[in-house]
């Protein structure tokens, strides 16, 4: 029973932090900073940088695979959570309407404004907006129309 546990605890997936980005063309790029292996995707969507991205990982596997070397120890057993910084969230979802959506979270629509722009957002700021976030996705799963 222990050996099964070992080999159980090593086919688990590790889980690495993904961020997104928007560059100043309007484009977005996905880069890990929890790896050492160093890898970009770029896209004009999200979804279109996310599987450059996973592209990129992929070819980086595969070439080690190639040369007989044994696969980077950050990217064996990996999968990658994807998160946001708050401007290209902010940016990447127009149908939010900023000034409702701030009102929504309990925040300043000026200064919800101001993070789309790239302003400093604090952790308390972040919670509340990804807390309102989380409580849009809920209700709109929970919708049912006729």
């Amino acid at each position: 029973m222990q050996r099964t546990r070992k080999n159980y605890s090593a086919l688990k997936m590790k889980k690495k932090v993904a961020l997104i980005e928007i560059g100043k063309d309007g484009t977005f790029g996905v880069f890990s900073p929890d790896t050492k292996s160093v890898m970009f995707g770029n896209g004009s969507t999200v979804a279109e940088a996310k599987a450059d991205f996973e592209n990129s990982v992929r070819e980086f596997i595969e070439v080690f695979e190639e040369t007989g070397k044994p696969d980077p120890d950050d990217l064996k057993n990996t999968t990658f959570v994807y998160k946001y910084d708050m401007p290209s969230f902010l940016s990447y979802y127009k149908i939010l309407n900023m000034t409702q959506f701030a009102k929504y979270a309990g925040i300043n629509p000026s200064l919800m404004r101001q993070y789309k722009q790239g302003q400093y957002v604090s952790e308390k700021q972040v919670s509340k907006i990804q807390t309102a976030i989380h409580k849009i996705g809920r209700e709109l799963a929970a919708v049912q129309l006729v």
